[in-house]
């Protein structure tokens, strides 16, 4: 798997990929639509005027208008005037969209699938043959412009084609190129991980007001908390396990608060975790085939 972590910041000094005048397209303006919107047009990867999307719901092209870009109720003009074009529906209405916009769907355009499930081969089959089709699995931290993503290429997508998506979710958080068979684990882990972040860092608070902290203090130190832990194993390039070992003094307090995680069974805990969201993933695939 290649990795990458260039920054949102980073944008700028590593288009390579992308040019000035790219166009693309949402068909679906969800949530996931509205967010990878924001942080394209925020960091000026792509143009608001470039972008346009297409929903059968009146009030998400709403949501999305308000970031300056195109909107309509209809999928073809969105593949029609968009060079990438993002299927971001609900996985069960994704064949249905293929066969409406399938005549449209010409070999120099790139379909993106961001729906949850859905394999290539599922794409590969109700598009023209050659269609360059990517699937990508970013997660919801997307809306922070700190999306974990992994993208998967088709069988068809040309020189480049991987590396145009990649650098384009690199400016919405960090992202890898994998094979389609990770996808699964990968929804487990990173797909669904934000959850167990959420879990981890309503319990922590709990514990601090346990302990005797204000509510709105214990929370904003345990989010930092986990924040700035984040950032050490990514920025200092050091195994979790070292820097665990860094900050545990013999004798100490922090020792000791680890000690009561192994007993708790912690690490189990989110490795049965991932297991589970992985599974549910798999099951989830075999019935969009």
């Amino acid at each position: 798997m290649e990795s990458s972590n260039t920054s949102a910041s980073d944008v700028g000094q590593t288009r390579k990929y992308v040019s000035e005048d790219m166009t693309i397209g949402f068909i679906g303006a969800g949530r996931m639509a509205q967010a990878m919107t924001k942080g394209f047009v925020t960091t000026g990867i792509i143009k608001a005027k470039n972008i346009t999307a297409s929903d059968a719901d009146p009030r998400m092209l709403q949501f999305i208008k308000e970031f300056g870009v195109t909107t309509t109720q209809e999928n073809k003009e969105v593949v029609y005037k968009s060079k990438v074009v993002v299927i971001a529906v609900k996985p069960n209405v994704v064949t249905k969209i293929l066969k409406e916009v399938k005549e449209h769907v010409s070999k120099d355009k790139i379909v993106v699938s961001i729906a949850a499930g859905v394999p290539l081969s599922t794409f590969e089959q109700n598009l023209p043959p050659g269609s360059r089709v990517v699937r990508v699995m970013p997660n919801i931290t997307v809306t922070v412009q700190a999306a974990a993503s992994v993208i998967a290429p088709g069988t068809s997508v040309q020189l480049n084609d991987s590396e145009l998506v990649r650098e384009l979710f690199q400016s919405i958080g960090i992202c890898e190129i994998g094979s389609e068979n990770l996808l699964d684990a990968v929804t487990g882990l990173s797909g669904s991980g934000p959850a167990y972040g959420f879990i981890a860092i309503e319990s922590l608070a709990d514990g601090g007001v346990n302990m005797g902290l204000p509510r709105d203090l214990a929370l904003k130190l345990a989010a930092q908390t986990l924040l700035g832990a984040a950032k050490m194993v990514l920025e200092s390039g050091k195994h979790p396990g070292q820097l665990k070992d860094d900050v545990c003094s013999p004798g100490g307090t922090t020792i000791a608060a680890v000690q009561s995680l192994e007993k708790s069974g912690f690490r189990a805990c989110l490795i049965d975790a991932v297991e589970a969201a992985t599974l549910k993933a798999q099951e989830l695939g075999s019935k969009n085939k």
